[in-house]
């Protein structure tokens, strides 16, 4: 499929640190039908629908960074799958594969829907996929949740790892919920081909509990961890946030996001589009630029010249602040930012 023509200049996305800007995560929905105690409010407020991007309009904003030198998409939310027709994009994207740039195409989700949607995805093209699931305890999946179960989430990862999708795992660290087990859940992963990602609890929006109770150091755990396995530091860079290491024990890779101990800002090639058509240069910054009322007054020309704007202003590295250091928090949530 042909990309729609367009007379502004490709000019490849590189930043005022030298940073070549490749990776586009675009978040199609604010909505989830969980409500994880790290991501969100129990009773959150979700954007009204009409402040939403179409499918076609985020379709053509995917065009417009294909163009200047896009080569990988992750569709995130939320979760994405809860978008009514969000096959639709997913199928026209897998269409640029190949032909228009784009390189690969991948989806971050929690699995409660692959069962239905697994094989679509895989023949649309997508071959990778993150599924987030921070434990193997039915009782605590239930709590950090609040509405999700266990076996629902782990028939989504059987019928992805059916249709022949690559699956990771990403689990939060969470001080006193799930940290002793993370080495089982490690375990499992690895015992089922999975690479697993542990992530830092990320300062981002309110939530009914405090920061202080779920932050975690990547730091302790990995001590903890080497107390009983081989970990190897993987040389190499994946293009993305996470340091990984080799466990000799388990034969399988595990990676490290720790936005909070470790900054890994100095490698960043992504930025991000939320589902109202906001572009934020940073995770972990205030700051944004409105893409959706640029497309609808300017038209392709007027999203070149934010896409521009943002490359500009993106910064050498992000503000997130530790429990307890005086700072300025990030407002957004992970969901309505994309996780």
């Amino acid at each position: 499929m042909d990309l729609p023509q367009s007379d502004f200049a490709t000019r490849p996305m590189v930043d005022n640190y030298g940073r070549t800007i490749n990776y586009l995560r675009l978040s199609v929905t604010d909505r989830c039908d969980l409500r994880c105690v790290y991501c969100m409010k129990a009773r959150p407020k979700f954007l009204p629908k009409a402040d939403l991007l179409s499918l076609e309009e985020l379709t053509t904003i995917c065009d417009a960074f294909i163009r200047r030198g896009v080569t990988k998409i992750r569709l995130t939310g939320g979760e994405p799958l809860v978008r009514r027709d969000v096959l639709s994009l997913i199928d026209n994207l897998g269409a640029r594969i190949g032909v228009a740039g784009l390189e690969e195409l991948c989806l971050t989700t929690n699995a409660n829907m692959l069962p239905r949607y697994a094989g679509r995805l895989a023949k649309a093209g997508i071959k990778r996929i993150n599924v987030s699931l921070d434990t193997l305890d039915p009782a605590r999946y239930a709590a950090l949740t609040r509405r999700g179960t266990l076996e629902s989430a782990l028939r989504g990862i059987d019928a992805a790892q059916t249709a022949g999708l690559n699956v990771k795992i990403n689990a939060v660290a969470l001080k006193g919920d799930n940290e002793g087990e993370l080495p089982q859940l490690i375990e499992w992963a690895h015992g089922r081909a999975m690479d697993l990602t542990l992530i830092e609890v990320m300062p981002m929006g309110e939530v009914d509990a405090s920061r202080n109770t779920q932050f975690l150091p990547l730091t302790e755990v990995r001590e903890r961890l080497e107390q009983q396995w081989t970990l190897t530091d993987q040389i190499g860079s994946t293009g993305g946030p996470a340091r990984y290491v080799s466990v000799k024990e388990t034969g399988g890779r595990l990676g490290f996001i720790s936005p909070l101990t470790n900054n890994f800002c100095a490698g960043c090639n992504r930025i991000r589009v939320s589902c109202a058509g906001e572009l934020f240069s940073c995770l972990g910054r205030n700051g944004k630029l409105d893409l959706r009322n640029a497309f609808r007054t300017g038209g392709m020309d007027a999203v070149d010249g934010l896409i521009d704007q943002a490359m500009a202003t993106k910064p050498a590295r992000h503000d997130f602040t530790r429990p307890g250091e005086v700072g300025d928090p990030v407002s957004r949530s992970m969901a309505h930012t994309g996780g």
